[in-house]
């Protein structure tokens, strides 16, 4: 290998992993996965594993806590359609028509209306938090 030839890691190189607990380094082999439902995880090019994520813990007792708090935390379909949306929308700049954001969702037309109705209101709290507006309709005295 040359100093122009980047480094590459094979296949048998096993990389550290970060718990996602307490973000010890995990460099041993020992770490602990499992994939636990969260809405706002969405993959960037296959619609399978929409929904999943991968959670690395170094013992089985941060697993389980990670584990827990994700089963705390509610799935919001709205929030999962809207990520589907957004990778669509990604996928084709020029735009597209409501047929085929519904064809590459595979989300109904209401589906895509609550959707998008996620996402506004995501921004719309953003905006109220960060003091931009978003009291529309409200009038001072």
């Amino acid at each position: 290998m040359t100093d122009s030839e980047p480094d590459v890691v094979g296949e048998d190189d096993a990389q550290p992993e970060l718990c996602d607990r307490c973000g010890a380094v995990i460099d041993d082999g020992s770490e602990l996965y499992a994939v636990v439902r969260d809405s706002s995880v969405v993959h960037a090019h296959d619609p399978k594993l929409d929904g999943g994520r991968m959670i690395v813990a170094c013992s089985r007792e941060h697993l389980r806590d990670l584990q827990e708090q994700y089963r705390q935390r509610p799935f919001v379909d709205a929030e999962l359609w809207a990520g589907k949306i957004y990778r669509a929308m990604d996928e084709h700049p020029a735009g597209m028509s409501e047929e085929e954001l519904v064809e590459a969702t595979g989300l109904t037309p209401a589906q895509i209306e609550l959707g998008v109705l996620w996402q506004n209101l995501g921004a719309l709290r953003w905006h109220q938090r960060s003091g931009q507006g978003g009291d529309a309709g409200t009038t001072d005295e």
